[in-house]
């Protein structure tokens, strides 16, 4: 039999049954009874076990008022888009991988390997750099417009959903996304809150996760984003509400108590950088105890999230540093709380009703399945988690 006669793989189709069912609020047994398709065969379609034939395609699309290419569709890869390159590329690599983000209708191109030496062997690349791009289009200040052949669906890449902020969270939310509605992904840049910010008006991502607490109310985030976001609209989600304190080596040999400790001799710092969140409570409780920062031994010796800090702490590369409850438990670290703080995510308003990723992330994170494991890390109140924050 010729190759144009050959049956298509399953792989090549792009299947969105469970996505469109769930959000019509239906069970497979209730979709069965409405198409007339076995419950059965409903479940072997979602799970990717089955190809339906046109006239069971043609029955689902029926029931759920939908057209079949609303359901299934095929997975159209090797596309070249061009888009604005955001951060330096690995000097010295070969075929760059790359995540590809629509935001506002600007394409962005970021490469993977700034993710971290973890994720990049574990988030997958929406395409390969191919150069620069061959369009007269300018670029934004401060970025190179380029070609990226993708490796993804086009479908897919607009609605991948892209959040800058140093919450680890961000890839459970992620995953249990994924879970919940085929196909949605959500990629998290780590970068301090005030960096998070910058990202979002520069629009390089979809969202900030911020957590700064404002020195003359106490309030968190909102007179922060009322200072810098002062053109557009902006809507603010709660995450979840932390523990910020300082994190101290298991059975804290050093005996640190509080922030004025960190001025002795025999004590090693690991510090964020300028801009993020723990960096300005540090600076502010140093202030307090009228200590100076080059008091500090270590004060200039950064890491990049409240996982590095954790993580330097308990390989015994520093004595102390200030973080997030979770991440001190996670690596076993003395945590002592400094103060309660909840950290939130700020998106243009406009990208509820245009991004679908979007709208999905913040459906998965108000459900009882997301807070319930975010609440089991430790360190996290998810009481007020999806409560809208006047800005």
């Amino acid at each position: 039999m010729g190759i144009k006669h050959q049956a298509e793989p399953i792989s090549h189709f792009e299947n969105r049954l469970r996505t469109v069912r769930g959000q019509q609020g239906l069970s497979q047994g209730e979709l069965a009874r409405r198409s007339g398709v076995t419950r059965q065969a409903i479940y072997a379609i979602e799970a990717g076990q089955y190809l339906p034939t046109t006239a069971v395609a043609l029955r689902l699309a029926g029931a759920l008022e939908c057209r079949v290419e609303e359901l299934f569709s095929l997975v159209s890869t090797g596309a070249v888009v061009e888009g604005d390159l955001v951060g330096a590329v690995p000097s010295g690599a070969g075929r760059i991988r790359v995540k590809v983000a629509n935001v506002g209708g600007r394409m962005v191109v970021h490469p993977v390997a700034l993710l971290g030496d973890v994720l990049n062997f574990t988030v997958g690349a929406d395409g390969l750099l191919l150069g620069p791009a061959t369009s007269s289009r300018k670029s934004v200040k401060g970025t190179n417009r380029v070609r990226v052949q993708l490796l993804r669906d086009r479908r897919t890449v607009d609605e991948e959903v892209v959040v800058a902020g140093c919450d680890p969270a961000i890839y459970l939310a992620g995953e249990h996304l994924r879970r919940r509605h085929d196909g949605g992904t959500v990629v998290g840049w780590t970068m301090g809150s005030t960096a998070a910010v910058e990202a979002l008006r520069r629009q390089e991502v979809h969202v900030a996760g911020l957590h700064v607490v404002d020195e003359r109310s106490g309030e968190s985030n909102l007179p922060y984003l009322r200072r810098h976001l002062t053109r557009g609209e902006y809507t603010v989600v709660t995450f979840a509400t932390w523990e910020q304190g300082l994190m101290a080596r298991q059975g804290n040999p050093k005996g640190i108590r509080a922030v004025e400790d960190l001025a002795r001799k025999n004590v090693a710092l690991i510090n964020r950088e300028a801009g993020a969140g723990a960096r300005l409570l540090l600076d502010r409780q140093l202030a307090v105890a009228g200590v100076r920062p080059n008091q500090v031994h270590g004060y200039e010796q950064l890491a990049g999230s409240h996982l590095e800090v954790a993580r330097a702490i308990a390989e015994g590369r520093a004595d102390a540093g200030i973080g997030v409850r979770s991440a001190a438990r996670l690596l076993g670290l003395v945590f002592i709380p400094l103060q309660e703080e909840r950290y939130d995510l700020v998106m243009p308003t406009a990208y509820l009703s245009s991004h679908r990723g979007l709208s999905m992330l913040l459906d998965t994170i108000v459900s009882n399945q997301f807070r319930s494991e975010i609440d089991a890390l430790g360190g996290y109140d998810t009481r007020e988690t999806g409560k809208l924050q006047a800005l």
